[in-house]
């Protein structure tokens, strides 16, 4: 059952959008809890009335059943490392909210309406990075979760971190109840992977369309010929991905005053006996390449929008509840492989476009190799003054960790929990990877942007870009002037970085 879409996750993130509890069906919810209440009362069900994991052998005394399900919410409580960002947490109660919207958790309505206040009032419960495997979903975040839902443990409230109970009983809110299964499923599943990995969509879609338009403004720079993003050329490679690419190219540069016709300046003037052309007949492969470059990136992309969003709106709970065929299955969908294998997808996509971007960088600083810019983009006097050096270090340095961290994580397992999860996803530890790649592409590309506006000034080129890339050259000069002079602007780079993340260039 879809009830959201990652635009939606978006607006309810980014925009202040909330959720109206009288929206959503929590009478399914409803029914399906009443359905396991009935249905469990005469019967060994796995985690209501039997030990979890490998106890799972072992049969609980009734007495003690509201016991079960606190203590697995304490005792799987164990996380390690810096919490994660508000958002990330936010982006991971929606997701949690979106399997209990599925109505096979068997779960109490309070446990959904207490995530929507958490969620509308922002109220961040404390989730440290480290502890999942991502098999059992991510049980030790989850448990953190679970904790704050139960009025224990801390949450950061309006910049604050405090007692969960404190900041509950400022707002009018309870703690949600034990009925009959809570502790176990709100812990097991998959939506803190998921969560981040929303994020991680969000950020990587904007950093494609941020590089894109950089590609354009390279290739304004070098003044290239523009058949590099012909849709005779692209549309003949029959991929989806590389012909979009090189439609939205046509879009960005439509009014440049840079780029050149071949069919003008080679095809028409009579250059068929000249042995040497001082203008390269084709650009460097990071320039002329990118429709096949970042063609793949974009079908990466769409394809992991689709995984996560059905991820938003799945039942990664264990055992599932289904009220229709009146039956409680036992199963794995809190296995995390869909996300896992995603965000190393993205992963690996995001690091071939940092890849891309610090060559065009190279080709930027390097005067031997694009032939009409000084080195390093240096408008003062050179051997006293330095311009864009050390910056090609930071760039150069920051790509190479990014390299390092492309190598796939989804096949990291390591069996643990008595070998009753012997095969794990690492869903979690993937996604937080692939949102480490992607903050430092944010800060090659800011670096990047810096070094495009530089070498307009360097050409005295601005009034001839394309309206597009006008338009990001003025943003880049309100932010920081042209480099003349040796100065520190590292707080620059940090600005522009602000800026690259929290603008939209509705490109895509």
């Amino acid at each position: 059952m879809k009830i959201l879409t990652l635009d939606q996750v978006k607006s309810i993130l980014y925009d202040g959008k909330r959720l109206e509890s009288d929206q959503l069906p929590l009478k399914a919810v409803s029914d399906c809890y009443e359905f396991l209440k009935e249905f469990a009362s005469d019967k060994v069900i796995y985690g209501i009335n039997t030990g979890f994991g490998p106890m799972a052998q072992w049969r609980v005394d009734d007495r003690y059943l509201t016991d079960l399900q606190y203590n697995i919410i304490r005792s799987h409580s164990t996380g390690a490392g810096e919490a994660l960002p508000d958002t990330y947490v936010k982006a991971a109660m929606i997701a949690r909210l979106g399997v209990f919207l599925q109505c096979r958790s068997g779960i109490h309505p309070e446990v959904c309406e207490l995530l929507v206040e958490f969620i509308n009032r922002d109220i961040y419960p404390f989730i440290p990075q480290h502890g999942s495997v991502g098999a059992s979903g991510d049980l030790v975040q989850l448990a953190h979760l679970a904790l704050t839902l139960i009025g224990e443990g801390e949450v950061h409230y309006k910049g604050e971190w405090r007692k969960t109970a404190e900041v509950m009983e400022e707002n009018g809110l309870k703690p949600i109840g034990i009925h009959i299964r809570e502790g176990l499923s709100v812990t097991n599943g998959t939506s803190f992977m998921t969560g981040i990995a929303a994020i991680n969509q969000f950020d990587a879609e904007k950093l494609l369309e941020w590089a894109t338009l950089a590609s354009v403004m390279m290739n304004e720079i070098a003044s290239s010929y523009d058949d590099l993003m012909s849709a005779e050329l692209n549309d003949c490679r029959n991929h989806e991905g590389q012909s979009l690419i090189a439609a939205k190219m046509r879009e960005l540069s439509a009014g440049s005053k840079c780029l050149h016709k071949r069919e003008h300046e080679l095809y028409d003037n009579g250059h068929a006996e000249d042995k040497v052309f001082h203008k390269k007949v084709q650009a460097y492969y990071s320039l002329r390449c990118i429709p096949q470059i970042f063609g793949p990136i974009w079908e990466t992309l769409r394809n992991s929008r689709r995984v996560i969003e059905e991820e938003f709106n799945c039942a990664s709970d264990n055992p599932i509840i289904d009220p229709v065929s009146r039956n409680v299955l036992h199963g794995g969908n809190f296995h995390g492989d869909y996300i896992s294998l995603e965000e190393d997808k993205v992963k690996i996509a995001l690091v071939r476009l940092v890849m891309t971007m610090e060559r065009q960088l190279n080709y930027l600083f390097h005067d031997r190799i694009n032939g009409i810019l000084p080195p390093f983009l240096n408008m003062g006097t050179l051997g006293l003054n330095y311009g864009m050096q050390a910056c090609q270090f930071t760039a150069t340095s920051t790509t190479a960790e990014c390299q390092t961290l492309a190598m796939p994580n989804y096949v990291h397992s390591i069996s643990n929990n008595n070998d009753n999860q012997d095969i794990v996803s690492m869903g979690t530890n993937t996604a937080l990877l692939c949102k480490k790649v992607i903050d430092n592409a944010f800060q090659v590309m800011s670096i990047h942007f810096i070094a495009l506006a530089q070498a307009v000034d360097c050409l005295g080129i601005k009034d001839s870009l394309a309206p597009k890339s006008r338009k990001a050259y003025d943003a880049i000069r309100e932010i920081m002037p042209t480099i003349v002079d040796d100065k520190p602007f590292y707080k620059q780079i940090a600005r522009v970085e602000k800026y690259l993340r929290e603008e939209e260039p509705e490109i895509f």
